[in-house]
């Protein structure tokens, strides 16, 4: 809670250094000889650039890579976490994390996939409950996720939820998938839906499919 504003602090004690910084090379530049000057301008600054651009093309590569390593840690982190978990609404949180970050692919968890299925689909089915439509719907985007394309009918069943937001993430879902066969079924939620997000969601799933 206290990083929010500490990172607000930061920000104008940064701006002030840069200030600071810019008037102290003013007064070393104004200060210093011709041919110091034509020394900087041909031969330092130039130097210095190619540095800088050595530098940053060095840290994109490394950055990318510590990202990369950091989110397969957390990714065995939480798989180890979901598969000690024995309460059903724990598991399905962490299902949702888990897949959230792996970024919806399902790289490196496909002994999980099984369990991750039948828990979507259980859900899916069962959290009828006008107040667990959020669940409902999260279980529908995240079960396109898996890549297994015989919840397709399931997902087609879900698009006639009462809920909009259940029927706006099965499109998601579907068009994770990019189930063709659910097209006629997306044309018409895209042109018939009273909700704004499943029409746009739908829409979305069929410009997958065309890619």
């Amino acid at each position: 809670m206290t990083k929010q504003p500490q990172q607000g602090q930061m920000i104008p004690l940064l701006f002030v250094v840069l200030i600071i910084l810019i008037i102290v090379a003013v007064w070393t530049w104004k200060r210093l000889s011709v041919e110091a000057q034509d020394y900087l301008v041909d031969q330092a600054v130039p130097m210095a650039a190619i540095g800088i651009a050595t530098v940053l093309l060095l840290f994109i590569p490394i950055n990318a890579l510590r990202r990369r390593r950091a989110k397969s840690k957390e990714r065995t982190r939480l798989l180890g976490l979901f598969e000690r978990a024995t309460a059903q609404e724990k598991r399905l949180d962490l299902a949702f994390a888990l897949l959230e970050n792996n970024a919806y692919r399902i790289d490196g968890l496909d002994s999980a996939v099984p369990t991750l299925k039948e828990l979507f689909v259980t859900t899916l089915q069962r959290a009828l409950g006008d107040k667990q439509h959020r669940i409902r719907g999260m279980a529908a985007s995240h079960l396109g996720a898996l890549q297994d394309m015989s919840v397709v009918p399931l997902l087609v069943k879900a698009l006639d939820d009462d809920h909009a937001y259940v029927r706006s993430c099965a499109a998601l879902g579907l068009g994770r998938l990019r189930a063709t066969d659910a097209r006629e079924r997306l044309t018409f939620v895209m042109e018939h839906d009273w909700d704004q997000t499943a029409r746009s969601r739908a829409r979305e799933a069929l410009d997958r499919m065309r890619e």
